[in-house]
């Protein structure tokens, strides 16, 4: 009997094979470079703030910190223009693309309120961590008032000093 026009169905079936195997890599690939995304837009958000932390002290706070996010989205007076972006200004903490930005320090207990009325901290800590661990995110990352970001598989919340670095972790550059 001579062979017909078309395909077996073992053909089909490794042709099958073959795409679900290539989409399955698509997939995978889909979801690293997601987190490597949203990881990378944590880091730049933490240099924004600090570039936002170190004008304020200069312009407005008396060589202290602003101590809230909130407080870094008020122009001084006389300004138009704020510390920060309204994106990154919204609240405290902050939710941005996977991660959870969260302020905290220590108070400047005999600095007068700064220009815009806020509170001043003497010196500040900046952490992220993901919002859903392993799918926003692999890694967690803080940074303080030496401006120097770091980045590890464990928080820093709790745990960032306001100066120096941290016990763990490494530079991120």
């Amino acid at each position: 009997m001579p062979r017909t026009a078309g395909f077996t169905l073992i053909e089909l079936l490794i042709v099958m094979a073959i795409v679900g195997v290539v989409g399955s890599l698509a997939v995978i690939g889909t979801r690293q470079a997601k987190i490597r995304t949203a990881e990378t837009a944590a880091i730049a958000s933490l240099r924004t703030i600090n570039q936002g932390q170190f004008a304020f002290a200069q312009a407005c706070g008396r060589q202290a910190y602003a101590s809230t996010l909130a407080s870094l989205g008020v122009p001084p007076p006389g300004s138009d223009s704020a510390f920060l972006s309204p994106d990154l200004t919204q609240s405290d903490p902050l939710p941005k693309s996977g991660y959870v930005i969260a302020l905290g320090g220590t108070a400047h207990p005999d600095s007068p309120p700064t220009c815009n009325g806020a509170a001043p901290l003497a010196s500040y800590y900046l952490t992220a961590d993901p919002l859903t661990p392993g799918h926003s995110g692999l890694r967690s990352f803080g940074t303080n008032t030496d401006r120097v970001i770091f980045g590890d598989a464990v928080t820093y919340a709790g745990n960032m000093p306001e100066s120096g670095n941290p016990g763990h972790g490494m530079e991120i550059r």
